[in-house]
């Protein structure tokens, strides 16, 4: 990736981000609601804390959004070396992770490099790119220029450690079903 399409990137998806309101999830001027539960806001602290200890960038929010409730400023965290917590540890909270890379292999290397596989995101506009990216991820579900992996009528799981078969869509009912195969001649 080419140094100033990784800034303008960069760049771009930091300030959109800054420019998200954080309040009640049920709210439709929010663009950001509560975490899970109250230790989530902690453990995204740690991780955030961890990353920017060890070299990474932190573009934009990295800190708990208030001291009531469950809020974490949604962050942008750029520059951030393999060896962050947060490269291998789902944050399970608002951070986006940029990382530069040199050419495809080492950018699906680095995204199948862990036992995880849920989904994966990429973004570009470049159909072939689009296909092979989506092939070569080692997850259970693909967002190609978008965040929406998730229909009613399409199979939602993961793979490697992060599950085992889907549910939703046709899929969903396979394990349901007993599969026979008769022949008869």
């Amino acid at each position: 990736m080419q140094q100033g399409v990784y800034d303008a990137f960069a760049k771009g998806l930091a300030e959109r981000t800054a420019k998200l309101k954080i309040g009640n999830g049920l709210d439709i001027d929010s663009g950001m609601g509560p975490l899970a539960n109250e230790r989530r806001p902690g453990a995204v602290s740690a991780l955030v804390e961890d990353a920017r200890a060890k070299g990474a960038n932190i573009m934009t929010g990295g800190e708990r959004a208030s001291s009531a409730g469950n809020f974490y400023q949604p962050t942008v965290i750029s520059d951030v070396p393999m060896d962050a917590d947060i490269m291998a540890q789902e944050p399970f909270g608002p951070v986006a992770l940029i990382r530069p890379f040199a050419s495809m292999d080492e950018a699906l290397e680095q995204a199948n490099r862990l036992p995880f596989g849920l989904a994966g995101y990429a973004f570009t506009q470049n159909l072939h790119t689009a296909n092979l990216v989506s092939d070569a991820l080692e997850v259970g579900m693909v967002g190609m220029n978008s965040f929406a992996i998730s229909a009613p009528d399409a199979p939602f799981g993961g793979v490697k450690e992060s599950g085992f078969g889907s549910e939703g869509g046709p899929e969903g009912l396979d394990s349901y079903l007993v599969t026979k195969a008769v022949h008869m001649y």
